[in-house]
């Protein structure tokens, strides 16, 4: 018999956060407890101050849902927030506003570049993908976080599957191909199994990806993130000093009308934009070399330039791409000397010469 919801909230109630001495759901720690039949997920709440500390705790209390008669899986995220009262409300007369904490660096790593689209379907992540193992054989210590956590697709496309372990139930070993250190939800989920989330529990494993898991010293960190403008996007440049977004678009108007919008958020944030890469840029057919532009031709390069930022790249329409990508082996690997990859590695010593600048 799954468990219920009360079932689920009385071993919590079990937990005891040390400070306070009451119980974890008393003090105002457990968020979002969603009991879906034998699948259990919730958030603790934690201050930032306290999150190695607590560790501990969100480890009892998963212990204590995976006691349930019934429980075969047990998601428990802990999210680093103030749980101090909140500050009186501001004068609303005043034009002083309160700073906000800004991004922090992350230890080891020396450059984060996030690459984005405003919408899904334009090869984003094939693009990040490529990128990882341009800059790998450009010689750079290169790390790839697939920030796309409703939609993972780097474990397939870089050929990487397994489990990452974890030495003292804190931190995370990446894995590792290509050259490419990668970390990615995809690899804690089963390939065909959703993840169904709300905000919390997304900017709680994009935090613990970013500060949990052991990335040793890289040269560039590439951010694969989902599509849009949501909460992962928010949450990377808020608590992430990010050297820069690269834009991933085809030349449709759709495209390009969401691709406005990202680059929007990202100068919102504080976040210089690198350039942009037209994907799908046209199409060379393989028996006559005839090239036909499906999408149009020139759009993101008139975007660009109404931007004031670079075309970085225009990737052709390419079977072998796809190809490459599905069997795990990116073209900039399998294929180093086609046109793509020699495209991908135009763009990958671009970024190197901006890093060491």
């Amino acid at each position: 018999m799954s468990p219920t919801r009360d079932d689920a909230l009385a071993a919590l109630k079990e937990i005891v956060e040390p400070e306070s001495g009451q119980n974890i759901v008393a003090a105002g720690l457990l968020r979002a407890l969603t009991v879906d039949g034998a699948d259990v997920r919730f958030v603790l709440d934690v201050s930032p101050s306290r999150v190695e500390g607590m560790e501990v705790v969100r480890a009892d209390a998963e212990a204590a849902i995976k006691a349930l008669p019934g429980v075969e899986k047990v998601t428990a995220v802990m999210t680093a927030h103030s749980t101090a009262p909140p500050p009186p409300p501001p004068d609303l007369r005043s034009n002083v506003r309160a700073e906000p904490k800004g991004p922090r660096k992350i230890p080891g790593i020396r450059k984060i570049v996030a690459i984005a689209s405003g919408k899904g379907g334009v090869g984003k992540s094939t693009v990040a993908a490529n990128l990882a193992a341009a800059l790998a054989a450009e010689g750079q210590r290169t790390g790839l976080l697939d920030g796309d956590v409703y939609g993972p697709s780097q474990p397939r496309m870089l050929g990487v599957t397994g489990r990452p372990a974890s030495p003292d139930g804190k931190t995370i070993l990446p894995m590792r191909n290509h050259g490419v250190t990668m970390m990615s939800m995809g690899l804690l989920t089963a390939e065909d199994e959703a993840v169904v989330w709300r905000g919390p529990m997304l900017m709680g494993a994009l935090q613990q990806m970013l500060n949990q898991v052991q990335w040793g010293a890289l040269d560039l960190l590439l951010v694969d993130l989902p599509p849009g403008t949501g909460d992962v996007q928010m949450t990377l440049c808020q608590h992430a000093e990010v050297a820069g977004a690269i834009i991933v678009c085809t030349p449709q108007d759709v495209a390009l009308l969401d691709a406005r919008k990202g680059i929007g958020m990202f100068r919102k944030m504080n976040v210089p934009i690198i350039g942009m890469i037209e994907n799908m840029s046209k199409h060379i057919c393989a028996q006559c070399g005839h090239e036909e532009h499906v999408f149009d031709h020139g759009g993101v390069a008139a975007e660009a330039k109404k931007f004031d930022v670079p075309l970085l790249a225009e990737i052709p329409l390419q079977l072998s791409i796809r190809q490459a990508s599905d069997q795990g082996a990116p073209i900039v690997v399998s294929q180093p000397n086609s046109p793509a990859a020699e495209a991908f590695r135009r763009v990958a010593r671009e970024l190197v010469a901006g890093a060491e600048a």
